[in-house]
């Protein structure tokens, strides 16, 4: 089973825990495309959902396949929020531990499922690890205070690295921020990372997402499988 496939089969089980009459958090990166591309074929079926995206590029693929985007001045609260994960770590403490930002869209992305009901993480089996960290740790800065957070990010033996394109191009959020990816290794207290980060004036956000999941939809060569808190 190559990789497309795996998320494929994710994303198709997620599809049903989608009701007729929801609102929808539709999430950014590969899988989450997969996931619009199947909603798209079923809201031509007849099926009534509306949605918002965690990112531009989401927003323009659910708006080709007709399907109806909100806001939160109309709905404050989604139903049902489904997206991607660079990893996912089932934690004592934290639950379904997360890193997400690899697309660039971390900051809306957390908006938009801490303001949903439900948050359903869909993902192939090699996303799912037994500490978090291995994948680089992204974090949002205000561009004026990058050397700043930059600094203490290594103080904080983080390894930041200012995120640019393929091209060379310096990577800009949809909110016009910047990324720093922090190769950090191992993250064994995702808890206190977050904290420090946070606790840096100039960040906006950073890509760790605990205990907002509430559940995981891993696929691998024995089929999708759901892991829980």
């Amino acid at each position: 089973m190559t990789q497309d496939e795996a998320k494929r089969m994710a994303a198709r089980r997620a599809l049903e825990f989608v009701e007729d009459g929801m609102v929808l958090g539709l999430g950014s990166g590969t899988t989450s495309a997969i996931f619009i591309r199947e909603l798209g074929e079923k809201v031509k079926q007849g099926l009534k959902v509306r949605g918002i995206a965690t990112s531009s590029a989401s927003q323009q693929l659910a708006e080709s396949l007709s399907i109806p985007i909100t806001n939160f001045n109309d709905c404050p609260q989604l139903d049902l929020a489904i997206d991607g994960a660079d990893e996912v770590a089932v934690t004592p403490n934290h639950g379904l531990a997360l890193i997400k930002g690899g697309g660039g869209a971390l900051l809306r992305e957390k908006i938009v499922e801490s303001a949903s009901r439900r948050f359903i993480v869909v993902a192939d089996s090699s996303k799912l690890v037994p500490v978090l960290g291995r994948f680089p740790l992204p974090v949002e800065v205000v561009q004026m205070a990058l050397p700043i957070v930059n600094r203490q990010l290594v103080a904080l033996g983080l390894n930041p690295k200012l995120r640019h394109h393929p091209d060379g191009s310096l990577y800009v959020t949809d909110e016009g921020n910047v990324l720093l990816d922090c190769a950090c290794g191992s993250i064994p207290d995702p808890a206190k990372t977050a904290a420090d980060i946070r606790a840096i004036v100039g960040v906006v956000e950073h890509g760790l997402f605990l205990n907002m999941a509430s559940l995981a939809l891993i696929a691998g060569e024995d089929g999708v499988r759901e892991v829980h808190p």
